[in-house]
């Protein structure tokens, strides 16, 4: 899809080709909204993948099932929301009649995203209930993090300056801030 949308934006921008600027306007329309479903497609092909096979994602953990559906949806949203301003830049002076529709899609595309803010406000109070998910699910990214970057090193927090003694002069090591009662 990305290679027909290339070849249609070459035909729309030939300065050979003897075509009205209206037509030419509409043929990048159309490519822009085959490169959108290209790259929504390769989006969500890679989430397939690196939760699936890359993580083998359990999916009973609620912060697997919020990442999950969030690396989805945003997806979903973003290619609703510009199919939506290519169906507006369309049909605003050919087929006015036709603007409900694009508008339609774009109440959709706004119903996901209320419906998406909704459920992921939901989904940390379910977060709270199962703190070793939580841990499970962050080491496991800093794994897989680890192998995408070629970096072996585990992802290190950083020092906050209220655990820096006064004392201490830069370049030096720090020891590790006193441990509280509870751990």
């Amino acid at each position: 899809m990305i290679v027909l949308s290339a070849i249609e934006a070459w035909n729309a921008l030939n300065p050979g080709v003897d075509a009205p600027v209206r037509a030419r306007f509409e043929i990048l329309l159309e490519c822009i909204g085959l490169l959108t479903i290209a790259v929504a497609s390769l989006e969500l092909g890679q989430t397939v993948l690196e939760e699936e096979i890359q993580r083998s994602a359990n999916i009973s953990s609620p912060t697997r099932v919020r990442r999950f559906l969030s690396r989805f949806l945003i997806v979903v949203v973003v290619s609703l929301s510009v199919e939506t301003l290519i169906g507006v830049f369309q049909f605003v002076h050919s087929k006015p009649e036709f603007l409900p529709h694009a508008a339609s899609v774009g109440l959709a595309a706004a119903a996901i995203l209320a419906t998406w803010g909704l459920f992921v406000r939901m989904n940390t109070e379910a977060e709270k209930l199962e703190p070793e998910a939580m841990a499970e699910v962050k080491a496991e990214d800093d794994e897989v993090e680890g192998e995408d970057s070629g970096d072996p090193r585990p992802q290190t927090e950083p020092v906050h300056a209220n655990e820096i003694p006064p004392h201490h002069t830069p370049g030096q090591p720090h020891p590790a801030p006193p441990r509280s009662p509870k751990e």
